[in-house]
């Protein structure tokens, strides 16, 4: 009896210390080079996840690679759009969006070559972008707004870290692409202008934290602290005391100088948390997060990105915003 006793004592202590290396195990977050996400760097340099006490391990990708390594189940967490994370999904692997980062406000571009001054002269025209993506929904929408479908322009599949290049060889008029390239396109190509943006339709693109379902089952009160970094990040960005640090530490990470990159920020609305409820509301249209996903889910169908609608209450849990 003394021998089951001592035995059952060791496998429940071994079981205790297994749940406690699991929950010691630090939160694995991808992020990549987008003002909203890169302000993630400021929570990083500034210690504020260990004053919240909740280990994360944050890690630098390109954009699609950082999806691809969550699809691949080596993150809980990634940044990316809320469009993107509907594809994600129905490709690869479900996640929820926990958080609102921000709405791009111009950073997102059509840029055309010279002679070119508006969306209406785009007719018949190449345009580059990388089709199923959310620079083609941008696309989308500008060509709508002047009448004008798809149709009436000839699109070429373009990877948008190559669109800046593919505008200044001359094989297309035009370019779709969010910051840095859409910048580094108008620089490459004198005389090239922005002739919409992502500014002229707020709430097309939202950039959210989505997260695997499990992580936020098994570590919901950590992820609640995550959430109350952000927000300490946020405040440390848009303090006028503080402000000029936090971009220095933004552009650090991306390799810019502070000065350069205040225009990027210009071009993202990053919200605070009384601005980012407001979009937590289910409404449908632009100016709601689930609106905005059915938007980009009848798109991703309509261009076959995946062939089945997808359930957007299911990718949005806003508990832990409304909790804050």
């Amino acid at each position: 009896m003394k021998t089951r006793i001592s035995r059952f004592i060791a496998a429940a202590m071994m079981t205790l210390m297994m749940g406690t290396a699991a929950l010691a195990e630090p939160l694995k977050i991808g992020y990549s080079d987008w003002p909203g996400w890169v302000a993630w760097e400021i929570a990083i340099e500034k210690g504020m996840f260990e004053e919240e006490g909740v280990e994360v391990e944050f890690e630098w990708f390109d954009y699609v690679a950082s999806m691809d390594a969550f699809a691949a189940g080596q993150l809980d967490a990634v940044t990316m759009t809320n469009g993107d994370a509907l594809v994600t999904g129905a490709t690869g692997a479900q996640s929820v969006m926990i958080l609102i980062n921000d709405y791009s406000n111009g950073n997102d571009m059509v840029v055309a070559k010279p002679g070119i001054n508006s969306v209406a002269d785009l007719k018949g025209k190449k345009v580059g972008v990388e089709i199923g993506f959310v620079g083609h929904l941008l696309l989308l929408n500008a060509l709508e707004k002047e009448g004008l479908t798809e149709q009436d322009v000839e699109l070429v599949n373009v990877p948008t870290n190559e669109t800046p290049q593919v505008l200044a060889s001359g094989d297309v008029d035009a370019i779709v692409a969010w910051q840095p390239n859409s910048g580094q396109a108008l620089n490459l190509v004198p005389g090239s202008k922005a002739i919409y943006t992502s500014a002229d339709e707020p709430g097309l693109i939202y950039d959210v934290l989505a997260v695997s379902p499990s992580s936020l089952a098994a570590n919901k009160a950590e992820w609640k602290k995550v959430l109350t970094v952000w927000y300490k990040a946020v405040a440390f960005l848009k303090d006028p005391a503080t402000s000029e640090e936090a971009i220095s530490i933004m552009a650090a990470r991306v390799g810019l100088e502070p000065e350069d990159y205040k225009g990027f920020i210009d071009g993202t609305k990053i919200l605070t948390l009384e601005e980012a409820k407001v979009f937590l509301k289910k409404t449908e249209g632009f100016k709601s997060l689930y609106g905005s996903s059915k938007i980009s889910d009848d798109f991703n169908v309509a261009n076959e990105v995946y062939t089945e609608p997808q359930d957007i209450d299911a990718y949005i849990d806003p508990s832990l915003m409304l909790e804050l």
